[in-house]
């Protein structure tokens, strides 16, 4: 059987434990817009938002660096267990000079708001990442990669750039997102402390900044994969909330 016809046939531990596209109407039909009907105390937040023209312009930027053929996309965040997007396969991976941080405050109301920030993921100059590829076949790049901006470029936080992931030792160019380190929601020097207060207290329509890090966890240690640091915040996050009661 081939990736084509299984895209888990390399890790069928994951099977089940990624959200099929069908499933994943929120994020594929993303809509500010939509959103803004449902909570608008959110309101504040759209004139922080990009435009879809700033959006259609930074993908197309980012797609000329595409060499042709499929594109593969690196996960590292919640991408790994619902991207919302159409796959022909997936393969775990490792990208040397970048690591998982979190640095990426969110008062928006994804997952922490102005009164109780949360806390999430992003890809930032360090040893190593341990994370996912998902591949994405030529012909549903355009579509693909559109529900992607659509969901990670809602606004300023992420760079979108290409990165060098190793897959059974053998190098692959991959998409990802990046921390945009000129965005105010991006907070490099955040101590471990302040971590752990902003990821126990986050929550919004997305759910808790918590479970957040739990599922990375989670996907992860199904991969036999244990990131010692994102451990250890859980850890310290479960604490303090069953401190707090």
């Amino acid at each position: 059987m081939t990736a084509e016809n299984d895209p888990f046939v390399h890790h069928p531990e994951l099977r089940g434990k990624i959200t099929r596209p069908e499933d994943a109407a929120f994020h594929r039909n993303f809509s500010a817009e939509t959103l803004f009907s449902k909570r608008p105390d959110l309101l504040w937040v759209r004139d922080i938002l990009y435009s879809d023209e700033q959006r259609a312009r930074s993908r197309s930027e980012a797609l000329a660096g595409h060499e042709g053929g499929d594109l593969w996309i690196f996960a590292y965040g919640s991408l790994m267990w619902n991207p919302a997007i159409h796959f022909a396969e997936i393969r775990r991976a490792t990208v040397p000079g970048y690591a998982r941080k979190f640095i990426l405050k969110d008062v928006y109301g994804g997952r922490g708001t102005r009164e109780a920030p949360g806390l999430m993921a992003a890809l930032d100059r360090g040893e190593r990442c341990e994370g996912l590829l998902f591949r994405i076949l030529a012909r549903n790049i355009d579509t693909e990669t559109e529900v992607l901006w659509r969901r990670e470029l809602i606004g300023p936080g992420y760079l979108p750039g290409f990165v060098t992931a190793h897959v059974d030792r053998e190098p692959v160019r991959a998409l990802t997102f990046l921390a945009d380190h000129a965005a105010e929601a991006i907070w490099p020097d955040l101590g471990f402390d302040e971590q752990v207060r902003f990821i126990a207290q986050g929550e919004g329509f997305l759910g808790t900044s918590r479970d957040y890090l739990a599922s990375i966890v989670d996907h992860l240690a199904a991969l036999g994969i244990e990131d010692e640091h994102c451990a250890k915040l859980l850890q310290a996050v479960d604490a303090r909330r069953a401190a707090a009661g």
